[in-house]
């Protein structure tokens, strides 16, 4: 794996349970890369996002995911390959009990930063970057579905992550508020984060053109056509 590679499968099998999902799935992704990842559903999309942060072990082929070794990663070492990456959930899996900034501390805490001036800092970072510095005090009820959907983008940044998964980030976002949200994906993949960006959104892909990974027939393939599934 070079420098440059941040992902690199090599024959690998995904499972879910029992079922194998896909079969010789090969690819490399680049620092600064922006790729999407289409398919039916049911086709293995979120496996294949799942086998990448360790939710499902990777049994069989080779992956590497930021420098860690996926199939000989123990349990134990888990949340130091999640630390290296950033997750966005398309239902935002906020904690409703807590402001937006005690959410953004309990995964600062959880990785651990123990020094509350720095995780301070680092949090007014993250916000502005979203373009929510002023709603750190709001609870997720208080914020629209964009708003909450910046709020987990800005989770996803706290420890400065080499890749980015986002599992369907729009699928619940109205238009307007889907195309914010890819912008600010954009944005920060020009800052040098490579994302892997799982959707059915093909009309936001025909807007923002770049390459494409298509789950298909229980394999991976590239393809240069966004018009059908």
């Amino acid at each position: 794996m070079s420098a440059e590679n941040i992902l690199d499968l090599k024959n690998v099998k995904v499972y879910q349970g029992d079922n194998l999902v896909l079969t010789d799935v090969n690819c490399k992704l680049n620092k600064g890369e922006f790729v999407y990842l289409i398919g039916k559903t049911g086709s293995g999309k979120s496996s294949l996002l799942k086998t990448l942060y360790g939710e499902l072990p990777l049994l069989d082929g080779e992956g590497v995911v930021a420098d860690m070794q996926l199939k000989k990663i123990k349990r134990k070492k888990i949340p130091h390959l999640r630390r290296r990456l950033g997750i966005v959930f398309q239902d935002f899996q906020l904690l409703a009990d807590r402001s937006v900034e005690k959410n953004l501390e309990f995964v600062l805490k959880a990785t651990g930063w123990k020094n509350k001036k720095e995780m301070k800092a680092r949090i007014e970072d993250v916000l502005d970057q979203v373009g929510l510095h002023t709603k750190g005090f709001k609870f997720p009820h208080q914020l629209s579905g964009g708003e909450q959907q910046r709020v987990s983008i800005a989770r996803a940044l706290l420890n400065d992550p080499d890749l980015i998964l986002a599992d369907e980030p729009t699928g619940n976002l109205d238009p307007e508020t889907s195309k914010r949200i890819m912008n600010l994906l954009i944005d920060i993949c020009k800052k040098g984060n490579t994302v892997l960006m799982a959707t059915h959104d093909y009309s936001l892909m025909e807007l923002y053109h770049d390459r494409t990974l298509k789950c298909e027939n229980g394999s991976l393939v590239e393809t240069s056509t966004v018009t059908s599934i």
